[in-house]
């Protein structure tokens, strides 16, 4: 999935943060009387050191390649700590083509997405332009902003320009 914004001009910039994840998410635990276990710690970890959209399923198949034996994170641990992920605020969950994908949200600015129907890209992008509509519609109606998902549905360029391409005798094989 992509994270590359459309143009300079919808570009995310940085946010910072006080605390770094896993420091964050040990603060969260603290509180809710759980501690940090060792398949918890290898889960942050690996989800923290790149930024890229996930399911669940990926993320599991990705554990399973890296790590074998005694260090491996079992499936139920990851779908419990991806809810409690979500819960502490460090990462955000869309329903996008009709399963769960996952984000940072934690030190990562508001932004929203373009997501292909047909590939499956799902592109990042930021517009002042946006928030400052959404603003003005809930203060019309009086409403408080706590946050919003904006997820535009389409065909990303990539594939619009395949299906304009010619068939030929060797794509009827």
């Amino acid at each position: 999935m992509s994270q590359s914004p459309t143009s300079e001009s919808y570009a995310l910039t940085s946010v910072d943060v006080a605390l770094p994840p896993m420091e964050r998410f040990e603060e969260y635990l603290q509180a809710k009387g759980k501690r940090i276990t060792q398949p918890r710690r290898i889960l942050v970890e690996h989800v923290f050191s790149k930024h890229e959209h996930f399911d669940a399923d990926a993320l599991i198949e990705e554990l399973a390649q890296r790590d074998a034996g005694p260090k491996r994170v079992s499936r139920p641990t990851v779908y419990r700590t991806l809810n409690e992920l979500v819960e502490a605020g460090l990462l955000r969950k869309m329903d996008i083509g009709g399963r769960a994908v996952y984000e940072h949200d934690y030190g990562y600015p508001d932004h929203d997405h373009l997501y292909c129907t047909q590939c499956g890209d799902l592109s990042e992008f930021h517009s002042e332009e946006l928030i400052r509509l959404r603003d003005a519609v809930a203060r019309e109606h009086g409403f408080r902003v706590s946050g919003h998902k904006f997820i535009v549905n389409g065909t990303c360029l990539e594939c619009q320009r395949k299906s304009r391409r010619q068939k030929r005798k060797v794509d009827l094989i």
